[in-house]
């Protein structure tokens, strides 16, 4: 690859994007917003990143709905359930707390982002908590929440992961539901949602 072509500043990287609009930076937040435990209350599948001494790791977590629990606006509970004993993520977190977990509900466009330090805990009282048919968790991971926002959809759509799956799930709030509780009514939310599809169609590419 040449090298004149290589993105090598922030000046440079910022040249090739335009501005960030109102909706993007209203959806982050540095605390679990009500409309996003909903979200997460809903959601039965999450991505884990981690970073430690032999690099980057990414690790599939799923329980049924609701199984990373919202214990308050600035804390989610993740159980560590059995699996091949490799303890990736264990490690990387014992090394540095930071991670991230990206939430996926099926036939769901949007995604939820959260980013926050994790430590591992196997306090009895959260080992109960998440016993299923007698089986508790090996440990439970209490994070600590930075920052929370949502991925609009375009990624799914261009993928088509849930193309036959199930509609959106009731009570799963729409982009438009979310921006609008998330700016205190600032934004339309039924204008932004009858808005989205054709301007994800016309930016998807």
């Amino acid at each position: 690859m040449s090298s004149s072509h290589a993105i090598t500043s922030l000046e440079q990287l910022l040249g090739l994007f335009g501005t960030v609009g109102e909706a993007s930076l209203r959806k982050e937040t540095d605390a679990i917003h009500p409309v996003y435990r909903r979200w997460i209350e809903a959601s039965p599948f999450a991505v884990l990143a981690t970073s430690g001494p032999g690099g980057l790791d990414a690790s599939p977590r799923g329980d049924p709905a609701g199984f990373v629990v919202v214990r308050d606006d600035k804390t989610l509970l993740l159980p560590e359930r059995r699996g091949n004993n490799r303890i990736d993520s264990l490690r990387n977190i014992l090394a540095d707390p930071r991670v991230a977990l990206l939430f996926l509900i099926p036939g769901v466009g949007e995604t939820l982002r959260v980013r926050g330090r994790a430590s591992i805990s196997t306090a009895p009282e959260l080992l109960d908590r998440f016993t299923i048919g007698g089986k508790a968790p090996h440990c439970v991971l209490v994070i600590s929440v930075d920052a929370v926002f949502f991925q609009c959809a375009r990624a799914m759509q261009r993928s088509g992961l849930w193309s036959g799956a199930p509609a959106r799930p009731a009570g799963v709030p729409t982009a438009g539901e979310m921006l609008e509780a998330l700016s205190d009514g600032g934004i339309d939310g039924a204008g932004y949602d009858a808005a989205l599809p054709s301007r994800q169609r016309a930016t998807l590419y």
